[in-house]
């Protein structure tokens, strides 16, 4: 299946299937879908007990059998990835790089004292919840089938130590486009997301909960969300938001270099990628907010735009910064909108698929 080199997705032999009775697929509105706001009918769950991971169970979505005592909620251990599958011309449903996500999702377990996940459960799993969910999956531009693999510590007790059991989940549900048009950012030079030493590089539920109140705060000045700069003197630029972040400047792709801090997009790495094969100038470095603002004074800031899971490419036409409003160019025939074709382009099976990112499910 895929190509020469994609490994080979076995058959399950360490699963349970219970198929729903009830399909909910008939109450999505397809040409409305929004982002998360609908769950497929099946997920995954597996456990880990007693030093090993037990057999797998595709069942109902449905409520958790888990009490208030649920580790995870008291202490944080817990863990997620974002990815998508994606209905290609041919009818056929593929994944974009779910290994890259495997390695990652591992990472940011690894950090908070989480077990590993092995290989073949994470794409075992992964492949024949797909394949029983695989109507979920939509076909028209900008729409995916977006999947949540996480990982949290289920054991019930109060007390502030690891867990001793450990829950591997996947969620799947249909998604439309996260950002309908360019969007603006404020620099935010008083919350942190994250710093040197800590979580910051992982996908760890906290790091998104710690950066509500942040863009809570940055939506009412009117954005759509933050730039976060580092810890020590909010001067150079991290991430936007959800998302990694990327700036043209005198036509060199410019993007912060990964530390600790900074979680290193999937989406990033394959925008990167594409660049390069394309013989674009690239740049992984730091970037102060004084830098910008000269860019933008002196004409030689082309675009800016996010990137991840969610949004793909999302290009930023503003960024405000002590009270003023740096306006950024977002061309439609600019790099943004073409990496964004590009990646398109490879998702669907419209273009050679020349980096092995893209797996079917059959």
């Amino acid at each position: 299946m895929g190509n020469a080199d994609s490994p080979t997705i076995k058959e399950p032999a360490r699963m349970k299937i219970i198929r729903t009775t009830q399909s909910r697929i008939s109450e999505v509105d397809f040409s409305n879908l929004g982002f998360g706001n609908r769950v497929s009918d099946h997920t995954f769950e597996a456990v880990y007990k007693n030093g090993a991971w037990g057999e797998g169970i595709i069942q109902p979505y449905g409520p958790m059998r888990h009490g208030l005592g649920l580790h995870a909620l008291h202490y944080g251990q817990a863990v997620f990835e974002g990815m998508k599958a994606y209905r290609q011309g041919n009818g056929r449903v593929a994944v974009f790089r779910p290994e890259a996500n495997w390695a990652r999702l591992n990472r940011s377990g690894s950090r908070l004292l989480i077990p590993e996940l092995p290989k073949e459960i994470f794409m075992e799993s992964l492949f024949e919840l797909l394949r029983v969910d695989q109507a979920w999956v939509p076909k028209e531009e900008e729409q995916a089938l977006y999947i949540r693999p996480f990982l949290f510590g289920s054991s019930e007790f109060i007390t502030a130590r690891p867990s001793e059991e450990y829950t591997f989940g996947i969620v799947t549900g249909p998604v439309g486009a996260y950002y309908s048009k360019p969007v603006k950012v404020k620099v935010e030079d008083t919350y942190t997301r994250a710093a040197s030493g800590g979580v910051g590089y992982t996908k760890a539920a906290g790091n998104y909960g710690g950066a509500f109140y942040a863009s809570a705060q940055a939506q009412k000045e009117g954005f759509n969300q933050v730039l976060w700069t580092d810890h020590r003197e909010h001067t150079y630029l991290e991430e936007a938001g959800t998302m990694n972040v990327a700036f043209v400047i005198n036509d060199v792709l410019v993007t912060p270099a990964l530390t600790d801090r900074i979680l290193a997009g999937i989406t990033r790495d394959s925008i990167l990628t594409l660049c390069r094969h394309w013989g674009v100038a690239v740049e992984e470095r730091l970037i102060s907010v004084h830098e910008l603002e000269e860019a933008s004074a002196n004409g030689s800031l082309q675009e800016a735009f996010g990137m991840g899971t969610a949004a793909v490419v999302s290009p930023i036409d503003g960024i405000g910064y002590k009270g003023n409003l740096l306006s950024v160019p977002a061309p439609l025939d600019g790099l943004a909108m073409r990496v964004k074709k590009g990646l398109a382009d490879i998702r669907f099976g419209r273009s050679e698929d020349l980096f092995g990112w893209m797996q079917p499910i059959d």
